[in-house]
């Protein structure tokens, strides 16, 4: 498919032909929907840990004797029915991580670039470059392009003027090729590309 290209100031600045293998494909939203989950599942911390009656500091000796109280019987206080006790069956240190495989990874991608050039929210931008670390003027430029919610892939690498003056903007991320994700691409309204990254891209998925 044929796209045009936009400069930062807004201006047309030729036309790039997409691979439809890469951006016009049909959008599976169950393949978009296990890539999410695999990535959320990924970065989740995993830390939550309750004391067990094992980890509990707190006497071992028996409670009361074991007849002629009347009462039930008791060994241990660190038991999940008293108070201070151990928590039963509570969360444990562990990786919320499972298994997907690379080519559905893969293939997640490529749908999560076609659903964005499908739903209009795809932008081609010729070079991603700032002549000063100025965001005043970015906010100005993304303004007229009418990005207000967006997702910036650059090259291999970023240009540092222009990765600062548009790292403090509200609602925009700038990542390199090397970073483009299902879940940065999907939370974000439109999704910019520069010609390098294209190139990257096709060159990937050849």
């Amino acid at each position: 498919m044929d796209f045009t290209i936009k400069s930062l100031d807004g201006k047309d600045a030729g036309k790039v032909t997409l691979a439809d293998e890469i951006f016009g494909l049909e959008p599976r939203e169950d393949i978009l929907q296990r890539m999410v989950r695999w990535q959320l599942a990924k970065r989740q911390q995993g830390t939550h840990q309750t004391l067990g009656r094992a980890e509990i500091a707190r006497t071992g000796a028996k409670l009361y004797r074991q007849k002629g109280t009347g009462r039930a019987r008791h060994g241990s206080a660190r038991a999940p029915q008293f108070r201070g006790g151990g928590k039963a069956h509570g969360p444990t240190s562990r990786s919320h991580a499972h298994d997907l495989p690379k080519k559905v990874r893969a293939l997640a991608l490529r749908h999560a670039l076609s659903a964005k050039a499908k739903s209009g929210g795809l932008m081609i931008i010729d070079d991603l470059k700032s002549a000063d670390a100025k965001t005043k003027g970015m906010v100005k430029n993304f303004a007229d392009l009418g990005l207000a919610n967006a997702l910036i892939i650059g090259g291999a690498e970023l240009d540092v003027n222009f990765s600062r003056s548009a790292r403090n903007i509200p609602n925009i991320d700038v990542l390199p090729v090397q970073g483009i994700n299902v879940y940065d691409i999907l939370r974000r309204r439109t999704l910019v590309l520069s010609k390098a990254a294209v190139e990257a891209l096709e060159e990937r998925f050849k």
